[in-house]
């Protein structure tokens, strides 16, 4: 196996881990509901607190990851999400929990643009799309296991202790990855000079780009547009992250187990989107040019799903809702990888800081559907009007694919 791939192994496990750690909350919900006495409003503060965080700090920890490498940055950020996972289960109400979530996020923040920024060093610029769909189809993967991994440890050891199991899961991952990962290929003890020359041969161009300022980025109208459409998208992600398990349970009235099997249903789903969609576009791209590309992926993917969203929260029948917003996860999904590989495409050597600014914008859509939703049911009490507001997020944001340019790269100066 070349040194590359166990790379993405590793990262691929990761995305695992950050999943399983942040759906975890999701497939908990009821118990930490009824233990410690929160509606539905002050449940999406609390979950919310994440995605805020999530996104105050996703940009500038893209941007140290470009300074100072991905192999410390990513050391620092499983350790500590690590352990604020763990005290997660030490909650004993309100204002200790929106606390502890909202240092859970700020310490998640920066995994995937520095997932972004290994893809950019290590991967030949053709398999970059490939590599990308791995990593989030590994996401997907680890949310479709969470379900069926954290409740029946739930059931034998209760809630609290399995966010401690989850904890320690990531700080092994983080001593494996500080022993034998390298920021560049060249400082790898075991890669061969083919495998080095493989690699770089395609990134030359790259590395004799500047460093740029965030702020040169987001003053980018392609990087605006690029944010907008992942705010946007990123109101359907976050529904499946915080609310689908009580959506199921006290929306459709499923039993958990029902819950269980459609949750973990929707992320496998989302799993084999991730990487048709990042293959589709590689493929696409070599056939057609990198515009086409990446904008025929986005624009299908997201207008689908919102298709699905709508039909979903239109109809009574609770399976085929289910079934619905699963099929969503795996249309949306396509679209995920390839706007992560149009960060690297646009953004380089700063594929980090490219990459923080766009997830940065996904989470605060994040945070305002954590919120929007729990808000909107606690104070209708229905649980489909949030759907249709997805629904309409996605089509606009499939429509911003036709304005995206993956070919203007951005322009460093001195």
């Amino acid at each position: 196996m070349k040194i590359r791939h166990r790379v993405l192994f590793l990262l691929f496990l990761l995305s695992i881990i950050t999943f399983l750690d942040r759906v975890c909350m999701n497939v908990v919900s009821k118990y930490v509901k009824a233990d410690l006495s929160l509606d539905n409003q002050s449940f999406g503060y609390i979950l919310g607190a994440f995605s805020l965080a999530y996104a105050l700090f996703e940009l500038p920890t893209g941007v140290l990851g470009d300074r100072i490498g991905p192999r410390r940055i990513l050391t620092r950020v499983v350790l500590w999400w690590s352990g604020f996972t763990a005290l997660t289960g030490t909650a004993f109400g309100f204002a200790y929990l929106l606390i502890v979530r909202f240092l859970f996020g700020m310490g998640e923040a920066g995994a995937y643009p520095n997932a972004s920024i290994v893809i950019s060093k290590w991967f030949p610029a053709i398999e970059v799309g490939r590599a990308q769909s791995v990593i989030w189809a590994a996401g997907r993967i680890g949310g479709a296991l969470t379900p069926l991994l954290v409740i029946p440890l739930v059931h034998a050891v209760g809630w609290r202790s399995a966010f401690f199991v989850l904890g320690v899961v990531g700080c092994v991952w983080a001593g494996i990855w500080y022993y034998w990962f390298r920021d560049t290929p060249s400082e790898h003890s075991a890669i061969s000079k083919d495998e080095i020359e493989e690699i770089e041969s395609s990134r030359r161009q790259i590395a004799n780009n500047h460093k740029i300022s965030w702020q040169t980025i987001v003053r980018n109208p392609n990087i605006w547009i690029l944010m907008l459409m992942c705010h946007l998208f990123f109101y359907a992600s976050y529904f499946f992250t915080n609310w689908s398990s009580t959506y199921f349970q006290e929306g459709r009235h499923m039993t958990e187990d029902q819950a269980k099997n459609f949750v973990s249903l929707s992320y496998f789903l989302g799993a084999i989107g991730c990487v048709l969609g990042g293959f589709a576009s590689d493929f696409l791209t070599k056939k057609y040019g990198l515009k086409i590309g990446r904008r025929v992926v986005g624009v299908a993917g997201l207008g689908s799903s919102s298709i699905c969203f709508l039909g979903a929260g239109l109809t009574t029948d609770n399976e085929l809702a289910g079934y619905l917003l699963a099929l969503c996860v795996l249309l949306k999904d396509l679209t995920l990888p390839v706007a992560f590989a149009v960060c690297v495409d646009i953004g380089k050597r700063n594929s980090g800081t490219v990459t923080g600014a766009m997830n940065f914008a996904g989470q605060m859509g994040g945070f305002f559907i954590t919120i929007i939703f729990g808000t909107i049911v606690q104070q209708t009490g229905n649980f489909n009007y949030p759907l249709f507001l997805i629904a309409a997020c996605l089509i606009v944001s499939s429509a911003l694919w036709f304005f995206i340019d993956p070919t203007k790269e951005i322009i460093a100066t001195d």
